[in-house]
């Protein structure tokens, strides 16, 4: 039970992810996602049975630790963008753009959570703190999460964000046999993941990232 905490801030942001993507997308001219019902807050429509359900399950049983979840993508029919090629970027990035914001936010909650909630840790009451124990988690948790799912997004290898940046920018046949690639492209990036050196750029870019948040909460706590 110790790390469930993970899993409510987990899909919260990768509803929030996909939400973005959707948002954008209307404000340029595709309201494929709003048609669908997809520009909610309600988690049933975003969720997707392997990757919101069976994978952090399975991760947190094999492991005991939820690391990993995305949900269920939401249409965009780029035919409809005003224009392609800029319009295209900029759904893609948006994810990504969204995860860093709630990154901020999850920072200014831990803050306020900390400053709220703190006095009920010595509280006789095993559920507050409990309860109290796992707000703090959740946002403290958070802030590097969320991140790291901006970070892991941009990577530019299909299916991920970043690719559809890098495929807008390609010459036109190139583009084409790069988005062949499609899902094959995961083994590729968890092929990747497990190389040191490309870990340990992935974590070095999350751990800049994560720098000026740290000190805004070092400077509120």
């Amino acid at each position: 039970m110790d790390s469930l905490y993970i899993l409510p801030i987990l899909l919260f942001s990768v509803v929030v992810h996909e939400i973005a993507h959707g948002w954008v997308a209307l404000r340029l001219g595709d309201s494929t996602a709003y048609d669908a019902g997809r520009l909610t807050f309600n988690p049933i429509p975003h969720i997707d049975p392997v990757g919101s359900i069976v994978v952090p399950l399975l991760s947190y049983i094999s492991v005991g630790s939820v690391f990993i979840a995305w949900a269920k993508p939401v249409p965009v029919n780029p035919a409809n963008f005003r224009n392609f090629r800029r319009d295209d970027i900029l759904v893609s990035i948006a994810g990504p753009i969204s995860n860093l914001l709630m990154a901020c936010f999850c920072a200014i909650f831990l803050i306020l959570s900390v400053h709220i909630l703190s006095p009920l840790l010595s509280a006789e009451g095993y559920f507050q703190r409990e309860m109290t124990s796992f707000i703090i988690n959740m946002f403290t948790v958070g802030i590097t999460l969320n991140i790291f799912l901006a970070v892991f997004n941009l990577i530019p290898i299909p299916p991920l964000d970043g690719s559809h940046v890098l495929s807008v920018l390609l010459p036109e046949k190139l583009s084409v046999k790069f988005r062949q690639i499609g899902f094959f492209g995961v083994l590729v990036v968890i092929i990747l993941m497990r190389i040191p050196s490309f870990w340990h750029a992935v974590s070095y870019i999350i751990l800049t990232l994560r720098m000026p948040l740290d000190i805004l909460v070092e400077l509120f706590l």
